[in-house]
C-alpha cells in the first residue's frame, strides 16, 4: 500500500469536494492548509502543488462565544464547510438578508449560532468531534498535532495580523500566518521555501477581519492558496488584482482573494493504493 494523492476540479464546488472526499475514502483525507504548505515546503518549483491554485479543507470562522467574546476559529480537515452539501445549502439559499445561511455582503458564508457554538466546542456536523487549542497553546507548539483540529484565536488578534503583500520575515511571526501553516516551524519552513523560488521579498497573505462589516453575525471563509506557472506575480505588481491563476498568496479578503467559497474549486485528496494492483507505477519501456 501506498499513499497517492490525486487532484480533484470541477467548476461547480461541491462536486469537486465530493469527488476528494470520496477519493480520500475512509482512510484517507482531502488536504487542509496545512497539508498543502507542507507538500510544497518539499517539493520541487516544476511541481503542478506550486503551479496552480488550490483550495484547502480549512476554514475560519468569525463567532460570538457564549461569553460574549468574538473570536475566529480555525478548522483544518473539515469543518462546518466540509461536505458538500453544506456548500449546495449556501449556494440554493434565499438571497434575502435575513436568510441564516446565505452570503454575507462580502461574500462569506453565513452560519447558524448552532454551527457557530458547535464548532467552537470541536462538535462536527457528522457528529464527531476534534480537539480544540488556544491560539496561545498552539503558538507553544503541539505534540503529535493530529491532522483535523481547531485553533480558536482572538478576534482582536486576527483583526491586527498582516494582510497585503507583506516581508517573509514578518509573516514568521504573524499568527494568522501560524495558525493556516499548522505552527510555528511549519510557517517558517513554507515562507523559507516560498522566497527562495524568485528571490523575492514579500508574499501575499490575505484576511477579511478588518473589513467585516457586520461583527454580530456569525460567518464562515475558506481560504485560497494562490499559485500560477513560473511565480510571477508574487508581489504586488499589477495594482493587486489578480484572476485565479495569479500568485497573491494565500488567505481571502473579498470577493477577488477568497475565490473558493465560491463556485469553483481545485481540491487535493490523498488515499492508500495497492500498488500491485494498479498500473501506474509499472514500466513500460522495453
Amino acid at each position: 500500500m501506498k499513499m497517492e494523492a490525486a487532484i480533484f476540479y470541477d467548476s461547480y464546488l461541491p462536486e469537486a469536494l465530493r469527488r476528494a472526499l470520496d477519493y480520500a475514502g475512509d482512510d484517507g483525507f482531502v488536504a487542509s492548509l496545512p497539508a498543502l504548505l507542507r507538500a510544497r515546503a518539499v517539493a520541487p518549483f516544476d511541481n503542478i502543488i506550486w503551479n496552480t491554485w488550490f483550495s484547502p479543507n480549512s476554514e475560519e470562522s468569525l463567532i460570538t462565544t457564549p461569553q460574549g467574546n468574538r473570536v475566529v476559529v480555525t478548522v483544518h480537515g473539515g469543518g462546518i464547510f466540509g461536505s458538500p452539501e453544506r456548500f449546495e445549502k449556501l449556494f440554493r439559499a434565499d438571497t434575502s438578508r435575513f436568510s441564516e445561511v446565505s452570503f454575507t455582503g462580502l461574500f462569506a458564508a453565513k452560519i447558524t449560532e448552532r454551527e457557530a457554538h458547535d464548532v467552537l466546542r470541536g462538535h462536527l456536523p457528522d457528529g464527531s468531534d476534534i480537539p480544540v487549542f488556544s491560539f496561545n497553546e498552539f503558538n507553544r507548539g503541539i505534540a503529535d498535532l493530529p491532522r483535523h483540529y481547531a485553533v480558536v484565536m482572538d478576534f482582536e488578534i486576527a483583526k491586527n495580523c498582516r494582510s497585503g503583500y507583506e516581508k517573509f520575515d514578518d509573516l514568521k511571526d504573524d499568527p494568522l500566518m501560524i495558525v493556516r501553516a499548522g505552527g510555528v516551524e511549519m510557517a517558517a519552513a513554507y515562507l523559507d521555501k516560498a522566497r527562495s523560488r524568485h528571490n523575492t521579498q514579500r508574499m501575499g497573505s490575505w484576511h477579511p477581519f478588518n473589513s467585516i462589516l457586520d461583527l454580530e453575525q456569525p460567518q464562515t471563509r475558506v481560504p485560497t492558496l494562490a499559485g500560477n506557472p513560473g511565480g510571477t506575480g508574487t508581489e504586488e505588481d499589477d495594482g493587486g488584482i489578480h484572476g485565479y491563476d495569479a500568485e497573491f498568496g494565500m488567505g481571502g479578503d473579498s470577493s477577488i482573494h477568497n475565490t473558493s467559497m465560491i463556485n469553483v474549486a481545485r481540491y487535493i485528496a490523498v488515499a492508500p493504493r495497492d500498488v500491485a494492483t494498479s498500473v501506474r507505477h509499472l514500466s513500460f519501456n522495453a
